[in-house]
């Protein structure tokens, strides 16, 4: 939809409305971030100052694209002030700001998820990973439905869950004494704040005139509980507007839930509730069939999707042999995309429930020579051993990182324990210090002494050296010595197969390790440099390699623009589109997901049938949905049984209105794809 093109009346009626709460429940593809941005500059105009709107997001990607569109609208300079950010990114600047009024100094720590596995490792006094990160999740889940510790071991219902819930009590003693947060804590720990210090509270209501929330569907129970805490119940004049869609809700497993929806009315009974109905984005065939699952759900609010774009192709449905089948004829239907209707790569999508899906069509598309990127799969920076490397690289750089420095302390595991750490971190926070400063105050060995005191001044000074040998170790050669010599004196090979069960895992990781020390090498010796696409002849340091770590990882991901066909999991394809959609596996067992002997919930086939609406919805053009006759279940092969979301989709009803001349098209059409299909076996053979 273009920018400059009106408003439709029900986005107009969205925009106008100030008196009262506002929900405006807004359809895929129907201009939501549209409607925020239009919202912000209707309440510039009403008197409000930029600073004093917030539009909160859940993505960082979100909130700078929805601060370029309203840059457009409002011009640079209100748009910088404009408070657009996510939950998360809103939760810090409220710690930041009064976080000493529950005892957290204005330089606290963010752990990330590695970082806080380490120290529940540590609290369970064990070394397995797999151990850490189910107590991880699970503490994960009690947060995000606003429990603590005494209230998460009230409500276990096993021993693994009164297991996990002592972990959750021990890692918050030990990240407190570190002076350090989860990433959890960034919405529950302001909540809290904001609740007990009636000040406070009264003066972060009164620093925002009105909230947007975007994805209003996707929020847990704290997020919701934030929000009302930032807007008060303010009667008829309770100022914020919630945007969200009820049939995109696809994020129970992570605690979001639909039932936020469900409270707003009761919460705030002046609420207005606006309809976005109008889709921009999909055909006419395509919607019906969207319509048509999704009228399966019970629905909170009446709504239902259209669009004057035509109606276009009709929805595809092909049967196939198996995945590999699946896979060669989705690779024919993307070359006849390509053909017959000028596609590009860039222009298509596989999508699939579940990552190990993508194997095959990863497999046909190296075959057959046509580029792709896997969306969603995890970043070279984010493997727990590249995470270890370079917090020790970052405390190099910055020796005020407190974060590097708790990571780079204990791993490998060097004599450092929680009590050593909860001590520094006391006595850190006191004279409002880095971790790293206070290991070489004069005045720490009245805190600490014997042991513990002479492990950490060990520590510094093994830091202080490495950062000396990267300051002169120049070239790649150089740097190779330095970093392998190091991780031999630190044993950190011997720590990889310590942590993990498998011996076969632990290598892949120490070769990862042995690959990231290659490439540091490569960056320090000179040569052409892929990322930048430019000749570096000049030899650098490994400490300037270190200083660039950044920069190197915004480069590296630069794949994003590039012209390739994405593969995606739905739930990694929300709020993305693509004009040709492949929508892979759609079988009982995979969509919905269901493992083996396990009964469904009603709330988890409407998550699951949601689900499927979504990956509908992101197809402009055309739309095709493949189900497997044979499918692997494991090392077995089984049957394959149709989803039965292709049944509720009602195809055949929505062909049987269509024109003659529409439905000879549609036969052709798949008699061709057929005919590309058998052609690519053959030569697959």
């Amino acid at each position: 939809m273009s920018s400059s093109a009106p408003l439709n009346p029900a986005q107009h009626e969205a925009v106008r409305h100030l008196a009262t709460p506002c929900l405006v429940l807004a359809g895929a593809g129907s201009g939501k971030t549209r409607v925020i941005t239009h919202k912000i500059a209707r309440l510039l105009q009403h008197g409000l100052a930029p600073r004093e709107i917030a539009a909160i997001t859940f993505t960082n990607k979100a909130a700078a694209e929805m601060r370029e569109r309203a840059r457009a609208l409002v011009g640079a300079r209100a748009a910088r002030e404009l408070a657009i950010s996510t939950f998360h990114a809103l939760g810090l600047r409220i710690l930041r700001t009064d976080g000493e009024r529950i005892g957290l100094k204005p330089s606290f720590s963010v752990l990330d998820a590695d970082d806080v596995q380490g120290v529940l490792r540590d609290a369970g006094g064990s070394t397995d990973n797999r151990l850490a990160r189910h107590w991880q999740w699970k503490i994960s889940l009690w947060k995000n439905q606003g429990l603590d510790a005494d209230a998460a071991e009230r409500a276990a219902r096993d021993d693994d869950e009164r297991q996990a819930a002592r972990m959750m009590r021990r890692c918050a003693e030990r990240l407190a004494a570190y002076q350090a947060v989860d990433f959890d804590d960034l919405i529950g720990l302001p909540l809290a704040l904001l609740q007990r210090d009636a000040e406070a509270c009264a003066r972060w209501r009164a620093a925002f005139g009105h909230v947007l929330v975007d994805e209003y569907q996707d929020t847990n129970a704290v997020q919701y509980e934030l929000l009302k805490a930032l807007v008060g119940e303010r009667g008829p004049n309770g100022q914020f507007t919630a945007v969200g869609d009820d049939d995109q809700s696809i994020y129970g497993w992570r605690g979001a839930t639909i039932e936020n929806l469900e409270r707003l009315p009761q919460d705030y009974p002046q609420l207005r509730i606006i309809a976005l109905e109008q889709n921009y984005r999909s055909t006419g065939h395509i919607l019906r069939a969207a319509n048509a699952v999704i009228a399966g759900n019970p629905k909170l609010f009446d709504k239902k999707l259209w669009s004057e774009l035509g109606e276009g192709e009709p929805v595809r449905v092909l049967e196939c042999d198996g995945e590999e089948h699946e896979a060669e004829r989705a690779v024919a239907h993307i070359q006849a995309l390509r053909g017959s209707a000028g596609a590009k790569f860039c222009d298509i999508a596989v999508l699939y429930r579940a990552n190990h899906q993508s194997r095959a069509f990863e497999h046909k598309l190296r075959a057959a020579q046509i580029p792709y990127k896997v969306s969603g799969g995890q970043s070279w920076f984010d493997r727990a051993e590249i995470k270890d490397l370079c917090a020790w690289l970052r405390l190099l750089v910055n020796q005020d990182d407190d974060p590097a420095f708790l990571r780079a302390a204990t791993t490998p595991r060097r004599g450092i324990g929680h009590r050593t750490l909860a001590t520094l971190g006391e006595f850190a926070a006191k004279w409002k210090v880095s971790l790293f400063e206070a290991v070489f105050a004069p005045t720490l060995p009245a805190v600490l002494e014997g042991k513990a005191l002479d492990t950490l001044a060990q520590f510094g000074r093994e830091v202080n050296e490495l950062e000396y040998r990267a300051r002169h170790a120049c070239g790649g050669d150089e740097a190779r010595a330095l970093l392998l010599g190091w991780l031999q004196a630190i044993g950190y090979e011997q720590h990889l197969h310590d942590g993990e069960d498998s011996a076969k895992l632990a290598q892949a990781r120490w070769a990862n390790v042995l690959d990231f020390v290659d490439w540091i090498a490569r960056r320090c010796g000179g040569q052409l440099t892929h990322e930048a696409g430019s000749f570096e002849s000049a030899k650098l340091s490994l400490l300037d390699v270190a200083q660039t770590i950044a920069v190197i990882l915004s480069l590296a991901e630069r794949g994003d623009q590039q012209d390739v066909v994405t593969l995606s999991t739905l739930h990694a394809a929300k709020g993305l589109e693509w004009p040709h959609v492949v929508l892979a596996g759609v079988n009982e067992g995979l969509l919905p997901f269901r493992a083996a002997d396990e009964e469904m919930s009603a709330e988890r086939l409407q998550e699951e049938r949601r689900l499927m609406y979504v990956g509908i919805t992101r197809a402009q053009r055309t739309l095709t949905v493949s189900t497997l006759r044979r499918r692997k279940r494991g090392r077995e092969t089984v049957a394959g049984v149709p989803s039965r979301f292709i049944a509720e989709m009602k195809l055949d009803e929505i062909v049987a209105k269509a024109d003659p001349r529409e439905r000879l098209r549609r036969l052709r059409d798949e008699l061709a794809a057929r005919s590309a299909a058998n052609k690519a076996a053959a030569a697959a053979d």
